[in-house]
C-alpha cells in the first residue's frame, strides 16, 4: 500500500542522502534512465554501497534496474542485496520477468517486483504480468509508452485514459497497486493536482515523483480525506449494532459501503493519519 514513490538518480550523491527527508512512501534508487551509460559502473556502486548502511526504518527501498536486454542487467541484478524490498522492471514484459525471477531464485534474493508497462505490447499483456506472485505493483511508463505509440503526452491525459484504466482494473483484480506516471513538469503543482485527481477517478491508487516537491501533494491527495475518513469510522460504528443493510444519515448502508469504509480505515491507519 503506498501513496508516493520518488525517483533518486542512482548517480547524485547529496539525493540519494536526503531523499527520505520529503517523506516518500518509497524511494527508487534509478539505475536505467536517470544514468547515462558512461556511469552505469559508478552509479551502482554509489547505490548499493549506501543501501549497505540500510538507511531507512519506514520507507521502502525500491532499485529502478536497467532493461533485462540491456549490457548491464546482469552486473545490475548481482548487486542486489537483503537491503533493497522492490525491483522496478524497465520496459517489462511477461516473459522477461519470469526469467527475472529464475534469476533471482538462482541467487536466493526474495524482492518484490514492479513491472513498468512503457510499450504496447506490455500493456497488452499486463493481466498476465498482474498474476506473477512477485509482482505487488504496476508503474505506468507513459513518456516510453506515448513515444511506443507515436502520440503526444498532453496535460488533459485523454491518451493515457485506457492504459490507466486496463492497469488499474489488472491490480485490482490481483490487489497490487496501480501507481501512475510522474508528472514531468515539476513547476505546475495545479497540473500535477489535476493528474493525481484523474488517476484516482480511473482507480489508481499512488504516483511516481520525479521532485521531492511532488512529495508532499501526492501524499495528501492519494490519502483518506479526513472526511472521508470520519464518515468511514462512523459507518463502521454503525455496522457494529446492525446485521445486514441498514440506514445511516438516510442512506442504504450495506455490504459493499462497510467494506469501502474497512478500506478506508486500513489506508488511513497505513499513513499514520489515524492510531
Amino acid at each position: 500500500m503506498r501513496r508516493s514513490l520518488l525517483f533518486i538518480p542512482g548517480n547524485n550523491p547529496s539525493m540519494i542522502q536526503t531523499g527520505a527527508l520529503f517523506s516518500p512512501d518509497a524511494i527508487i534508487f534509478d539505475l536505467e534512465d536517470a544514468v547515462a551509460p558512461g556511469e552505469k559502473d559508478s552509479a551502482r556502486e554509489l547505490v548499493f554501497s549506501f543501501l549497505k548502511e540500510k538507511p531507512y526504518d519506514n520507507i521502502e527501498i525500491i532499485v529502478r534496474i536497467n532493461d533485462y536486454h540491456s549490457d548491464y542487467y546482469q552486473d545490475d541484478i548481482k548487486m542486489v542485496t537483503s537491503s533493497v524490498d522492490t525491483l522496478m522492471i524497465p520496459k517489462a514484459s511477461y516473459d522477461d520477468l519470469l526469467a527475472i525471477i529464475n534469476d533471482l531464485e538462482k541467487l536466493k534474493l526474495d524482492v518484490n517486483l514492479i513491472p513498468i508497462i512503457e510499450l504496447a505490447s506490455s500493456l497488452l499483456e499486463v493481466e498476465k504480468i498482474a498474476s506473477l506472485s512477485q509482482v505487488n505493483g504496476i508503474l505506468l511508463g507513459a513518456e516510453d509508452l506515448t513515444k511506443d505509440m507515436e502520440i503526444v503526452r498532453s496535460d488533459s491525459g485523454i491518451e493515457l485514459l485506457y492504459p490507466r484504466s486496463k492497469i488499474s482494473y489488472a491490480a485490482k483484480a490481483y490487489k497490487i497497486d496501480a501507481i501512475d506516471t510522474p508528472y514531468p513538469n515539476v513547476r505546475r503543482e495545479d497540473l500535477l493536482i489535476n493528474e493525481c485527481e484523474l488517476a484516482l477517478s480511473l482507480g489508481m491508487n499512488a504516483k511516481a515523483c520525479i521532485h521531492p516537491n511532488q512529495v508532499a501533494i501526492v501524499n495528501e491527495k492519494f490519502s483518506p480525506s479526513k472526511e472521508m475518513v470520519s464518515y468511514a469510522l462512523k459507518v463502521l460504528d454503525a455496522a457494529k449494532t446492525h446485521k445486514g443493510a441498514f440506514s445511516l444519515d438516510g442512506k442504504m448502508i450495506d455490504k459493499p459501503i462497510i467494506e469501502r469504509c474497512e478500506k478506508v480505515i486500513a489506508k488511513a491507519k497505513k499513513f499514520g493519519m489515524i492510531v
